[in-house]
């Protein structure tokens, strides 16, 4: 690990492999503490997703961010995409005070799986219905909880690179 913070509140750590991801919520689990989880592509990150991370850090617990590897943007979002290597979106989004860790993935439902959040956060754009079900199902066999964070109107990263 490049450090070893579990602070809600302090700059987050990014995890380089599934070992450190493993050991580190190892480490959360065992301080009682509810695994709060947050994914997405996170391409151009702006105040939409800042604000989205903030809510749900503070849900409780100690929040993990996943974010979809260049690839697997590449086949979500189209050949052009992504604008910003999966390295840089990591180090922008470990930076964030109340991340507490990061960590590139390449299928979402695995990811979900691997890491068996307590909380998982989506944006007030998704309801239970409409989310991917082998997600949900991910989450909820395993004992987490879905939650919405309210989305900031008018902001997304499709919108941003519209009007570039």
């Amino acid at each position: 690990m490049n450090s070893d913070s579990t602070s809600d509140k302090t700059s987050g750590i990014i995890l380089n492999n599934e070992s450190e991801l493993l050991e580190w919520i190892n480490k959360i689990k065992s301080s009682q503490k509810k695994l709060v989880v947050a994914s997405g592509c996170y391409d151009v990150i702006h105040f939409g997703h800042v604000s989205n991370l903030e809510a749900a850090s503070d849900m409780g617990g100690s929040l993990l961010i996943g974010i979809n590897s260049d690839e697997s943007v590449k086949k979500l979002k189209g050949p052009n995409r992504p604008i910003n290597k999966q390295e840089h979106r990591a180090k922008v989004l470990a930076s964030l005070r109340y991340v507490s860790a990061v960590y590139v993935y390449e299928i979402t439902k695995d990811f979900l799986k691997l890491v068996k959040p307590d909380i998982w956060v989506k944006g007030s754009d998704y309801t239970l219905d409409s989310l991917n079900q082998e997600e949900l199902k991910a989450v909820t066999e395993n004992g987490g909880e879905v939650r919405f964070a309210r989305l900031v109107e008018g902001l997304s990263t499709t919108s941003i690179l519209s009007k570039i």
